[in-house]
């Protein structure tokens, strides 16, 4: 299987896991630290639920095959099952659905909106690179 479509199954399987606010929020502290106890992942989050809230989030993303965890001594240790790359895609395609209709054109209308005049020749020689290859992968 090529890259790309191991990618696309990650992604599709990240998806079809529909992550609440709260366990993306929890998924998201534990990408920062990469893996953590559920203290250190409660600790890591801006206005965190209850501690046995976070610890249900984390069960509930080990069901979902998202995290898994290691025994260390009488603590858990929590570690993403997919990187975040791969997690970070399947947010994008749930903005895409839910705010753009699923049109990669207007989201990046309206990021290119917000931030072009941020933009240095760089960046538009990037992005441009970047189009061009998806069009060529595309064809």
């Amino acid at each position: 299987m090529s890259h790309a479509k191991f990618l696309a199954v990650m992604a599709k399987k990240l998806a079809s896991a529909d992550l609440s606010r709260r366990e993306r929020q929890v998924l998201d502290a534990l990408y920062r630290v990469g893996q953590a106890t559920c203290a250190e992942v409660q600790r890591g989050m801006a206005d965190p639920p209850s501690y046995s809230a976070v610890r249900t989030f984390l069960r509930i993303l080990e069901e979902k095959k998202i995290v898994r965890h290691e025994q260390d001594g009488a603590r858990y240790v929590y570690i993403p099952i997919v990187e975040k790359e791969r997690a970070s895609r399947s947010a994008l395609r749930h903005v895409l659905s839910t705010f753009f209709a699923g049109s990669v054109t207007q989201a990046v209308s309206a990021l290119l909106d917000e931030d072009s005049k941020n933009l240095s020749e760089d960046d538009w020689q990037r992005l441009s690179a970047i189009v061009e290859e998806a069009r060529k992968e595309g064809s």
